[in-house]
Parts: C-alpha cells; structure tokens; sequence
C-alpha cells in the first residue's frame, strides 16, 4: 500500500535541478572562475603573497560561502579591499601572521553579526559608501604604479594594447570576458616572441596541489594577540561593509531580499575556513557578483562552481598562468579601478546638485583612507564627519516663538524641532527672562526631547524664571520625551 498523494511529505526541489537553470547556473560559475584567476594573482600581488593564497582564497571562500552565505548568487573571494588591508601586516610580520589575521577576522565577524552589525548598515551614509568605493579604486590603482616604474619599455607597449582589448572588446562581443582576452593575446604574444617581461611567475610560484588544513605557525602569546588585533579588526568591518553593501546591491537587481545577519556571520566562517587552509582571506566581490547575476545565476550553485572551476583550472594549468605577463594584470587591475570608481559622483552635475555636506563627507573619506591606506579608518572618519554636519544642519532647525497672552499674565512659547545637544544648546537664550510676566507656558507638542542635555536645558530655563518669581509649565510633550523628562529632570546637577 502507498500513502495517499495528498498525504506524502512535499519537498521543496531546489531551483538548480532544473536542466535550464542547472545550464546557467554552470556557465555563470566557468565564467566567474576564469574571470577570477587573473584578479586573485593581482590581489594576492598587492597584499605582497604568493599568487597560491589569493587563489586559495578565492576557492575556499566562494565554496563555504555557497552553503553559509545569505545571499545566494553573490560572489565571495580575495579582494582588492582585503588585500590593502593586509599588505601591511605581510610587510612587517610575514605570511603566517597574515593567516592568523584572517582566522581572527573571521572569528570577529561572527561576533559581529551576532551583535546585529547588519542592522547598523541602515545608519551608513550613502556620502560614505560612495567614499569608500572611490578610495577603493584609487587604492588599486595606485598598488600598480610599482610595476609601471623601472620596467622594459615593452611593458608599456603591452599594457597599452591590453587596455585597447578591454576597452574595445565588449563593444564587439561580451561572450567571452574581455580581461581573459587581453590575458591570452598578450601571454601568447610575449611567449611567441620570446619578450623579456615580468610575469606572474616571478612573483611566487603557484598552487599545484589542493589547500592543505594547517594552523597558522605564530606564538600563541598576547604580543602576537597585540600585532594581529587591529589589522582582524580592520579586515573584518572593511570585509562585512563591502559584503553587505554587495548583497544590498543584489537585492535590487534581483528584487528579492537576503539574510544579512547570515551573510555577515557566513563572511566570518568562510574567513576562519579560508586562514586555516592557507588563503589571504576575502569578502564579497562586486565585479565578480555582477558578472555572475547578469550572466542570470541566482542560486548558491553558481557560487559553488565558481571556486571548484577556479581550482581546478589552476591546478591543472598553473604551468601557463605562470607565464601571464605582469604587464597583462597591471591592466586588468587599472580597468577593475576605472570600472569601480564612482565617476558620476565627481561629475560638474552632480556636485552641483548635491548638498556642500554630502560632498564634504564623500571626500572626507576619500583623503582619510588615501593617506592612511586603510578603509576602516577612511570609513569610520567619514561617519564621524557625516555624523557632525548632520548635528549641526539638524540644530539650526529648531525655533522658538513666543506669543503673550491677552490679559499679560502669561508668555507661551512655542519650539518646534528635533531637540538633542546640538541644537539645545543655545535654546536657554531664546527666553526673555527679564521681561516675561509671572506665569511661562512652554509647549513640545511640535518638539522631541531626545537626550540629557536638552533636559539639562529644560532645567536651566525653569531654574531662571524661578529666581525671578515666575511659575514653568512644560506642556505637550510626546510620550517618549515625557518619559526622558520625568527620569531627569532636576537630576542632572547639583546647580544650575
């Protein structure tokens, strides 16, 4: 006997079991991974590492984060941003505290997400974002300058033409991505022609085998605790704030919400996954996740396939990649720049548009990050900046009038706006204490007690026009304010 057809457990068919989406979902995932091989080699350039841990990275973060990911289709792997972020730390320390960087960065973004990072996204400016993505391209464009200085001339020649190829390419055809292209031509050419160039093989020898699970080799001590800390603190907000600013960016071109609690805390696993395996550690990739949506992905799958086609393809040619000239990523780096700076943003236009604060902050940003080559303090000054302006457009907002009552006896005042420390400041000086009659009405119906000090003030204004005689009613108040008020008032010291 068989149950009823009614009565059998209904299971949900994942979307990529169709023939159809299970096609697309392939090639997306090919095309992402090759797309992949050349900007792994040039970020794991920048952070100063052997092109292995970039391309370990990228395999082990786009596979994890297949299954821990809030964002299906969205692509995980080395970044430039990570990489700025580290470089540092290579420098001075060396690559096994790079893995202990990443394993802690990871280990910070859990924490993170637990605390509800994602819901703090909401309170960041989009002057900031935009800030943060055109410091981002000056950054990468600006760690390609070194393989343009005391080369061959022919590196000039071979950069020009693989900027011509990725210029002109797509305007013709966008089947085949054009970076690979210009990768391709130019290997072929300098190999051909036996040109004397440097390529990616002079930088450090590439995987030949799968990543091996180790535990980074540093002392386990508070001084390595000490040296790690602020560079995996870094890397953790830069690595969630591009991740869920991509995953946001996706929801739109998909029209679908994503967990970002869960992308948050999938960030950090796929870190800590990533620095034990031996990769430089990454976070979500707008270019890559673009490519991938628009060639129609919208499952994990593509996610997936991306980091095992990546793998596979080095493993198995990495005697090739080794011969890409350098010259070949100088180029695809300089056109991942172009392709990420903001260029509306800086437009005549739109600088007129925007209000002098927005402008302010976007280049507050900008220069912060640019000098100090770090995203997080670039994007926390910015904050901070827009957090001020903010304060100080929103305290100019608020007005006083005063209306006197037909038989004298009594002055109502009147605020209106947003009252916090800002903008309470001065409002002690907007009473006529010398002049009002006995009785003082003061009415918050169109006002909101936001903070202590507004209530210190509040304090203040009574206190006056009691030591001249006069009696303070304080009226229409909301019921937050009333509350904020009845818990402070005459509480905040012990004189005014």
């Amino acid at each position: 006997m068989s149950f009823p057809a009614a009565l059998r457990p209904k299971l949900a068919r994942p979307a990529w079991l169709s023939p159809r989406v299970l096609r697309t979902e392939v090639l997306a995932g090919l095309v992402v991974a090759l797309a992949l091989i050349p900007e792994a080699v040039s970020f794991s350039i920048i952070a100063g590492v052997d092109p292995r841990l970039g391309l370990f990275a990228s395999f082990t973060m786009a596979v994890t984060i297949a299954f821990t990911g809030g964002r299906p289709a969205m692509i995980s792997a080395a970044t430039g941003a990570i990489a700025l972020v580290l470089a540092p730390l290579v420098r001075e320390h060396g690559v096994e505290y790079l893995l202990a960087t990443v394993v802690l960065g990871g280990v910070l973004q859990v924490l993170l997400a637990a605390g509800g990072v994602a819901r703090l996204m909401r309170f960041l400016p989009r002057s900031v974002m935009v800030g943060f993505v055109n410091a981002l391209a000056i950054l990468i464009f600006l760690a390609q300058l070194p393989y343009l200085i005391d080369v061959p001339w022919p590196v000039y020649a071979l950069l020009a033409v693989g900027l011509v190829i990725m210029v002109g390419l797509p305007k013709l055809t966008s089947a085949i991505p054009a970076p690979l292209v210009a990768i391709a031509v130019l290997t072929t050419f300098t190999v051909a022609a036996g040109v004397a160039v440097p390529t990616v093989g002079d930088e450090g020898a590439l995987p030949d085998s799968l990543p091996i699970l180790g535990v980074p080799a540093v002392p386990v001590t508070l001084e390595t605790l000490t040296i790690i800390a602020p560079y995996a603190l870094a890397m953790a907000l830069v690595g969630l704030m591009e991740s869920l600013m991509t995953a946001k960016l996706v929801d739109g071109i998909t029209d679908t919400h994503s967990d970002k609690t869960r992308e948050s805390w999938g960030q950090g696993i796929a870190n800590i996954v990533t620095g034990f395996f031996g990769g430089m550690g990454g976070c979500a990739m707008i270019g890559q996740t673009m490519i991938n949506v628009k060639s129609g992905a919208r499952t994990r799958l593509s996610t997936f396939l991306s980091g095992v086609f990546l793998l596979v393809l080095v493993v198995s040619l990495g005697h090739v990649v080794a011969l890409i000239p350098m010259a070949a990523l100088v180029g695809v780096m300089i056109m991942v720049a172009v392709a990420t700076f903001d260029w509306h943003s800086i437009q005549p236009a739109t600088l007129r548009r925007m209000p002098k604060s927005e402008t302010t902050v976007m280049i507050s940003t900008v220069a912060v990050t640019v000098a100090t080559h770090n995203l997080a303090i670039g994007v926390t000054v910015g904050v901070l900046v827009a957090m001020v302006l903010f304060a100080r457009r929103v305290a100019h907002l608020v007005t006083v009038d005063s209306v006197l009552d037909p038989d004298g006896s009594t002055t109502i005042y009147r605020v209106t706006g947003q009252l916090f420390f800002a903008s309470s400041n001065d409002l002690v000086f907007q009473f006529d204490y010398a002049n009002d009659p006995g009785n003082i009405i003061i009415d918050l119906s169109d006002a909101t007690i936001w903070d202590a000090s507004t209530v210190a003030a509040l304090d203040a204004i009574t206190h006056k026009y009691e030591t001249r005689g006069a009696t303070v009613t304080i009226t229409g108040m909301d019921h937050t304010s009333r509350e904020r008020h009845q818990a402070l008032a005459g509480t905040l010291s012990s004189g005014h």
